[in-house]
């Protein structure tokens, strides 16, 4: 994978932003790969496509790029919130590609892989409408927030200029594909308490320390009045997905 990008493409550009987008889309074009199966290339989507900017010519995998030039922080600027909260439920919510790179030398810093069975309605927040003067007044917005979302949806693809094997990027997103084609509510259950108990920060932990979280999500999940079963039904979830080990006793171990 070649970290820098061709900035011949964007000679005949002056305004920065047309520079970062000529030259980003043309980087991706060349070297993002399908993580949901082997083709190491996809095709670009049909001009004017709505949120979709790349296509697996094999699996019909979909994919949208997000390049920014500082690093991620906890938040990316997406579009419309109506139809992304549409998307999330309806499971036609791209895979998100999310890219960091140097203005200065035009290459890759960091490199990320959201796998859209990891966008839930807990990681969208809704943005304020447009003012009356704006050109689009009323519009509202969303943005995605990263930090909603458990490590584990966050797959590293380029690390501080490193690249990460397209094998190993593929087997994390493969650990985790048993949430795809779930509804949307089963996911959210599901990332939620990942999330959650991933931020204990240790290998091990209790029952009772997952139970620690259920006004959280209760607050999450404010339709469900019976929040402590549920975090149970997701940790045998996770348990039967080799994801977490049951060491009895309300123990837990992360595999």
């Amino acid at each position: 994978m070649n970290l820098c990008f061709d900035r011949e493409k964007a000679q005949r550009y002056k305004s920065l932003s047309q520079i970062a987008r000529v030259l980003t889309e043309d980087w991706a074009a060349k070297n993002l790969f399908c993580v949901a199966c082997n083709r190491n290339s996809l095709q670009a989507a049909r001009d004017n496509t709505k949120v979709i900017d790349f296509v697996c010519d094999n699996c019909s995998e979909t994919y949208q790029l997000k390049s920014r030039n500082q690093p991620l922080g906890n938040k990316v600027t997406d579009a419309a919130y109506e139809p992304m909260i549409d998307s999330i439920k309806k499971n036609k919510a791209p895979n998100l590609y999310l890219l960091h790179y140097n203005p200065t030398n035009y290459c890759t810093e960091n490199l990320l892989i959201v796998p859209k069975f990891f966008l839930t309605l807990s990681c969208i927040e809704q943005r304020k409408p447009l003012s009356d003067n704006a050109r689009r007044a009323g519009w509202v917005g969303c943005n995605i927030v990263l930090k909603e979302i458990p490590a584990d949806g966050k797959i590293p693809v380029i690390k501080e200029r490193k690249a990460v094997t397209p094998a190993n990027v593929r087997q994390n997103f493969d650990r985790f594909r048993f949430l795809a084609g779930k509804s949307f509510e089963t996911r959210g259950w599901t990332a939620d308490v990942l999330k959650v108990i991933r931020d204990l920060g240790k290998k091990e932990f209790t029952l009772d320390e997952a139970y620690s979280f259920d006004e959280q999500l209760q607050r999450l999940h404010p339709d469900n009045r019976h929040v402590r079963p549920k975090i149970r039904q997701q940790l045998q979830i996770l348990r039967d997905k080799g994801i977490l080990e049951f060491k009895g006793q309300g123990q837990y171990s992360f595999i």
